[in-house]
This record gives C-alpha cells, sequence and structure tokens, in this order.
C-alpha cells in the first residue's frame, strides 16, 4: 500500500447544512471517499455528482468509515443521529456547535460506546472552508492521540488548533472569542448610530476610520492578558479607570444630544462605576473581570 493510500482515507460526514456541505466538498477535492448521511437526503445528490457516497441511515454512513465527523444543528440532534449508530472503534469528530459542558457529556458519552472523541469549534464561515489563506481554522480538544492521528484529514477543509485534553475547551475557546466579536459589533452599531443622522458623514466614509480605530486598540488585549496573569491591574495603565469613569459622562451626553439610545454602552459602563466605587480607581478596566464572576 501505499502512502498516498495513507493519505486518501475513507471519512463519513453527517450534516450537510452550509458548513457541512463545504467541509464535504473539501474532502472530496482532496481525494478522500466520502460517505455522507443527511436527515434530508435530497441535500445529498449535489454531492453524490461531485463523487460522494449516500448512506440510507446515520448508522450505516457511521460504519463505512474508521473517521466520522459530525455537523448537525445542536447536541440534541448528534444524540438523536448516533442513538442506533455503533462507535466501537471510531474517531468520532463532533463539529457541532455547542457548549463546553455539552462538549464534556459528549466526550464521555462517546468514550463510553467505544469512540475516540474530539470537539471541535469552527472559527470560521463556510465560504472560507477550503480556501488557502483565508484564516479559516477549527479549535479541536480532547483526545490527543485522536488529533495526532487525523491531523493531516482534519487540516484538510482549515487550520487546526488544539486547545487541550478537556473536551470541553474547544467550545470555550470558540465561545469566547464569538463573546468578543458580540462586544465589537455592539461597538460598531453604536459608533454608526451616533454618525448615521448626520447628512454630511457618509457611512462608507466613516468605515475606514473605525476600523484604524479598532485595529489600533485591539493590542489592549495583551494588557488584560498581563494584568490577569500577574495580578497587577495597574500595570502600564496610561488611562485610569477613575478618568475613563469621567469620560463616560461625554458619551452618554453626546448620545442623548445625537438622539441615541445608551442601551449598549450603560452595563459595561455601570460595571466601571463599580470597580471605581470600590476603591480601584488607578487601574485599567481589567477589574470588571473580577465582577462578572459568579
Amino acid at each position: 500500500m501505499t502512502d498516498n493510500a495513507f493519505e486518501k482515507s475513507s471519512i463519513t460526514l453527517l450534516g450537510l447544512g452550509a458548513m457541512g456541505a463545504a467541509f464535504a466538498r473539501t474532502w472530496l477535492a482532496a481525494g478522500h471517499p466520502l460517505t455522507v448521511w443527511n436527515r434530508t437526503p435530497a441535500r445529498a445528490e449535489p454531492l453524490v455528482a461531485e463523487g460522494a457516497k449516500l448512506a440510507g441511515t446515520a448508522a450505516e454512513a457511521v460504519a463505512a468509515s474508521d473517521l466520522v465527523a459530525v455537523c448537525l444543528l445542536d447536541d440534541a440532534s448528534v444524540g438523536e443521529a448516533l442513538a442506533d449508530a455503533d462507535l466501537t472503534g471510531k474517531d468520532l469528530v463532533n463539529l457541532t456547535t455547542g457548549t463546553p459542558a455539552q462538549g464534556r457529556a459528549r466526550a464521555e458519552w462517546a468514550e463510553g460506546r467505544g469512540a475516540r472523541f474530539l470537539d471541535g469549534g469552527i472559527m470560521a464561515v463556510p465560504p472560507m472552508i477550503g480556501v488557502p489563506d483565508s484564516g479559516a481554522y477549527v479549535f479541536y480538544s480532547g483526545s490527543r492521540a485522536l488529533f495526532d492521528a487525523r491531523q493531516g484529514e482534519l487540516a484538510v477543509p482549515a487550520g487546526t488548533v488544539y486547545v487541550g485534553e478537556d473536551p470541553g475547551y474547544a467550545a470555550l475557546h470558540d465561545v469566547a472569542l464569538l463573546s468578543a466579536m458580540t462586544g465589537m459589533f455592539s461597538g460598531v452599531a453604536h459608533a454608526f448610530a451616533l454618525v448615521r443622522g448626520e447628512k454630511d458623514v457618509s457611512p462608507k466614509e466613516f468605515a475606514p476610520l473605525l476600523v484604524g480605530w479598532l485595529t489600533a486598540m485591539a493590542p489592549y488585549v495583551y494588557g488584560v492578558a498581563d494584568h490577569l496573569e500577574s495580578g497587577d491591574y495597574t500595570r502600564g495603565v496610561t488611562s485610569n479607570l477613575a478618568m475613563m469613569v469621567q469620560a463616560n459622562g461625554t458619551l452618554l451626553r453626546t448620545a442623548e444630544d445625537q438622539g441615541v439610545g445608551t442601551e449598549l454602552l450603560t452595563p459595561f459602563m455601570g460595571l466601571m462605576e463599580r470597580r471605581l466605587a470600590d476603591g480601584h480607581g488607578d487601574e485599567g478596566v481589567t477589574g470588571v473581570i473580577d465582577l462578572l464572576a459568579r
């Protein structure tokens, strides 16, 4: 058997939504024999035309390959799809979006049925999958032995980043980054709301200014990491909490003058005020993280 034969191992994929189909096409294009299953079989027709084999049931699809990837709607869908499948000796890679707790529970469930397990957090949208230099990657956590054995196949659709043996860590990293993105979306929405009503301020002309500012501010993240690891929330601070809380008044008054609601600002500002009231005016805003602990 040639080295090439080992490289082109058979893969099973359950779930052919936009993301699953993107993974499927990339594996097919790379020459991997691919068996697919989808709750709605018609969605598989284009992939069958490209060389995939359609299984009648999820259990039949699982039986076709040692490497089984799952990209379904949610964790409950994973349990339902695999309920009748024999997972003994299988390498199960769950690409379904879920929570850290679901990843850990699903790992225990899979290992109890005889499978090695990896949970994945996809950091990309479907058009990025299989595109060189798109920046797409997937967080993986769980069995290190499985990751090492299957990294070649997993790296075909997107980059791979292994984040630990704890099966919940892929989802944790995924959700942490998505949460930061959501906060950025919030700030962008407020910024555009402020300038939207001005006839002489074009959103398209304002956009590069906003991108440049957010890019310049991004290294702030490293300062927060340093504060958390050192325990010194004052180190390297140039604009302290007392100054920023004072400046928040200007942000709020400007929003009022522009006829813009402050719902996207006041929750964070409230936490800043609480931290200041606790006597931490010489810090940056890292201390807000302490207030979020439950």
